[in-house]
């Protein structure tokens, strides 16, 4: 890894059940990344304005509500709204790979899907950010 790349944890929307985004936090913290993790209930607003006081690399959004096809994007249009075109988005759930696929096109760069090793979510993190490059601030 080039230098320490800071990550946004986050779980949008009304779903309550965190703890696969608390697993793959802290699963990113031990492969080296910081990692910053929002709590539960978050808006799309929010997360981008944490993502833009933290300075980070990459969002990871944890959706396991179905409403995965309203979040992505609010998340996405918020990031870009804060400027923050190059922060990464990705995320995992209860996705089906028909709507994972599309928001791979649209909205995340990856999605991950049930039974995904953490070790798999930190090597593509880590890879993706260092084929990017520098953030452009």
């Amino acid at each position: 890894m080039a230098s320490r790349y800071r990550v946004v944890v986050a779980k949008p929307g009304l779903d309550g059940h965190d703890r696969g985004a608390k697993v793959v936090a802290r699963a990113l913290r031990d492969a080296g990344f910081e990692v910053i993790y929002t709590g539960l209930h978050q808006s799309a607003a929010a997360v981008a304005a944490t993502a833009l006081q933290e300075d980070v690399d990459a969002v990871g959004l944890s959706i396991l509500s179905g409403a995965h096809n309203v979040l992505f994007p609010a998340v996405r249009t918020a990031l870009d709204e804060a400027g923050l075109q190059d922060v990464l988005l990705f995320g995992g759930g209860i996705i089906p790979e028909r709507d994972a696929e599309a928001l791979r096109g649209t909205s995340a760069s990856e999605i991950f899907g049930p039974g995904t090793s953490t070790e798999a979510i930190a090597t593509w993190l880590r890879e993706a950010l260092d084929a990017r490059g520098p953030r452009k601030d």
